[in-house]
């Protein structure tokens, strides 16, 4: 179904909800509806004029049409006219979508209920016919033997209630994926079951013309069974062949969506929301199936939010790990990373507090991509500067080596660079230690944080702060220097008393340029 695209009317007077469409959308809508429900008619007349070819009856033709007119199409626009007032008043926002979801889920069970019932009457006037009225129009008519009227009068409204069933299944589909365009809203209510309908549209498709013909091969003989087993394979196989069209779209286009949907989530398009466009188990899969992209969806936004406070690594350790979120504590070899700008607290008092931001995060940003570059984890940062680590939590072979060659590019990036509108340059000290380091979330209740703690992460932070004392840029310890192997080559500052420790340290430090 198509429909034009145009904005939502709002209606202040018939009801609190908004309407789904308009006046001129809503009476299409219906029409729609309705041209399908009256379609049996068209279905009938096909079948009665074969019958009438092959009986050579065309004095009876008129007047079973106009019966079939008559029930098929007045008796049945008004019935099923009176069904679709509450999804109508839906529509134009006279009612909510929890008072006409009932209605949506069980349209193509009462529709075709209806339809069958006319079907009924129809067929018992047509088998009667011959009897109510032995008038000379009549005479040349063939009449049929006691199972066969019976038998008539049970497959023909079998027929049309699950013709009408599926196609109004179809238009169901339409419906709803319209409503969902419109509103959002999803059917939540499941009546109907994908094993009952299959079982019905093979039983109709092929049981009910072997049936038929088998009645005919006990009821007559000669030409009389000729005729009525042409009569019934021809009517039988147009009968089918309308059936199948529609029953496969009925049963299979909502898996076809349900499927395309599926292979875009795999392929990482979590902004997929389909609409539930049947009111059986494939209905509730599809909507169990948003709820689940809703959940990957929100997952997604969490990594991404935690990622922005969080380093993006970290958040994505603690969320595969799934369980409680908590990283559990764990002693490992890492180096540790600490950074710095020179002269801060001078800086901060010369500059409004929107350019000082802008600056600092614009430096900050250019600081992190050598971390991230190679293999370092940003844990956090402390005003104007950082705390990094690296092979914790994430595993990161030669990680000596690694925070020296992040810490020779942090450098690079930021000499001679200025930040920001106010054009500051900001002077980096750098810190590294390297040895055991205790890793884990720390917090109380529901505050948590990934720490790393230890007597690497004290040092690593005091070396930062003796580059002022030598002169330097970088400085980093004799674990660190070790680890590197001969990769680098380091210049020896000697051995100087650090905070904290009762014995000398040997530093060392490496040319940046």
């Amino acid at each position: 179904m198509t429909a034009a695209v145009t904005a939502p009317v709002t209606v202040t007077a018939a009801g609190d909800a908004p309407a789904i469409a308009s006046p001129a959308e809503i009476a299409g809508l219906r029409r729609r509806y309705l041209l399908r429900t009256v379609s049996a008619a068209g279905v009938d007349i096909i079948f009665t004029s074969v019958f009438v070819v092959f009986a050579n009856a065309w004095s009876y033709a008129p007047r079973s049409m106009a019966v079939g007119l008559f029930l098929l199409v007045g008796i049945n626009y008004l019935v099923c006219r009176r069904l679709f007032d509450p999804i109508e008043e839906y529509l134009a926002g006279q009612r909510s979508f929890e008072e006409a979801q009932r209605r949506l889920t069980q349209l193509p069970v009462l529709t075709a209920a209806r339809v069958a019932l006319l079907a009924m009457v129809m067929v018992g006037f047509r088998v009667a016919a011959p009897f109510l009225w032995p008038d000379a129009t009549l005479q040349g008519l063939p009449t049929q033997t006691l199972a066969d009227a019976i038998a008539l009068c049970v497959l023909l409204p079998l027929f049309y209630f699950t013709y009408i069933y599926f196609v109004i299944s179809d238009y169901l589909g339409s419906l709803c994926a319209y409503i969902f365009e419109r509103s959002g809203h999803n059917l939540s209510l499941f009546f109907g079951r994908y094993r009952l309908k299959l079982g019905i549209a093979l039983l109709v498709i092929s049981l009910a013309p072997m049936t038929a013909v088998i009645i005919d091969l006990f009821s007559y003989e000669g030409v009389k069974l000729q005729f009525e087993i042409a009569t019934d394979v021809v009517i039988s196989l147009m009968g089918v062949a309308v059936s199948v069209y529609f029953i496969g779209r009925s049963l299979l286009r909502p898996i076809r969506i349900l499927s395309s949907a599926m292979s875009a989530v795999a392929q990482g398009d979590m902004s997929v929301r389909v609409p539930v466009t049947s009111n059986d188990e494939v209905g509730e899969l599809t909507g169990q199936f948003n709820t689940m992209v809703e959940g990957l969806r929100e997952r997604e936004r969490i990594r991404e939010t935690f990622g922005r406070y969080v380093d993006e690594s970290v958040a994505s350790t603690i969320l595969q790990r799934g369980g409680d979120g908590v990283l559990a504590g764990e002693t490992r070899e890492a180096t540790i990373l600490f950074t710095d700008v020179s002269g801060f607290t001078t800086i901060a008092e010369t500059l409004p507090p929107d350019h000082l931001i802008g600056a600092l995060n614009e430096y900050l940003e250019t600081v992190l991509a050598p971390i991230r570059a190679h293999g370092g984890v940003v844990n956090t940062f402390i005003g104007d500067g950082l705390f990094a680590s690296f092979n914790m939590p994430l595993a990161c072979p030669g990680h000596a080596a690694a925070a020296i060659r992040a810490s020779v590019d942090i450098q690079r990036a930021v000499t001679g660079r200025l930040f920001g509108e106010a054009r500051v340059p900001f002077v980096t000290r750098i810190g590294i230690s390297t040895g055991a380091v205790i890793g884990g979330s720390v917090g109380a209740g529901q505050r948590l944080s990934f720490t790393l703690l230890g007597d690497t992460v004290n040092l690593a932070a005091r070396l930062e702060k003796l580059n002022k004392d030598h002169g330097t840029s970088i400085l980093l310890s004799e674990t660190t220097r070790a680890g590197c192997g001969t990769e680098f080559v380091f210049k020896p500052l000697g051995s100087t008393a650090v905070r904290g420790r009762s014995a000398s340290l040997a530093i060392f430090t490496i040319d940046a340029v």
